[in-house]
């Protein structure tokens, strides 16, 4: 019998992930499924740790806590910067994604959750951190080479 995934295979799946409500945030039912290398960080920690072990064929429905998905949120990312911080030509709209400079060099994509004449305030959480996710995944191939990533 084949052995399981593990660690550094390159597999092959086909997944719908939902959030707990039932809402579908992601699937591969109309591109085709998806090609990663187990344990690189290409996907959650939860869905690296649900496929080792598996065979090509199984399925299985796995919940992962945010802890294993994108963390919890962090009131401390949620920030008000003063709206003349900005230059004027720049539109900001609630919805819009910002590069917000860290010391260090490093910068922190936050996502504007409200904009009035005198702040904006960002959120610099992932959107689905504090999420419980739910994956129904389908192993479709195991033991792929490592050019079949992209197709080759």
């Amino acid at each position: 019998m084949a052995e399981g995934i593990k660690d550094g295979d390159v597999i092959r799946v086909r997944f719908t992930g939902r959030y707990q409500d039932g809402e579908v945030f992601d699937t591969t039912e109309e591109r085709g499924p998806f090609t990663f290398v187990v344990g690189s960080g290409a996907v959650v920690k939860g869905v690296d740790d649900a496929v080792r072990g598996m065979r090509a064929g199984e399925r299985t429905q796995v919940i992962i806590e945010p802890e294993q998905a994108y963390g919890s949120r962090n009131e401390e990312y949620v920030l008000s910067i003063p709206r003349s911080s900005m230059p004027a030509q720049v539109k900001v709209s609630p919805g819009m994604q910002l590069k917000v400079p860290l010391q260090g060099g490093k910068a922190l994509t936050a996502t504007v959750t409200k904009v009035t004449r005198e702040l904006i305030r960002l959120d610099g959480n992932h959107p689905m951190a504090g999420k419980t996710l739910v994956f129904d995944i389908e192993i479709v191939a195991t033991g792929l080479k490592p050019s079949e990533l992209f197709g080759g």
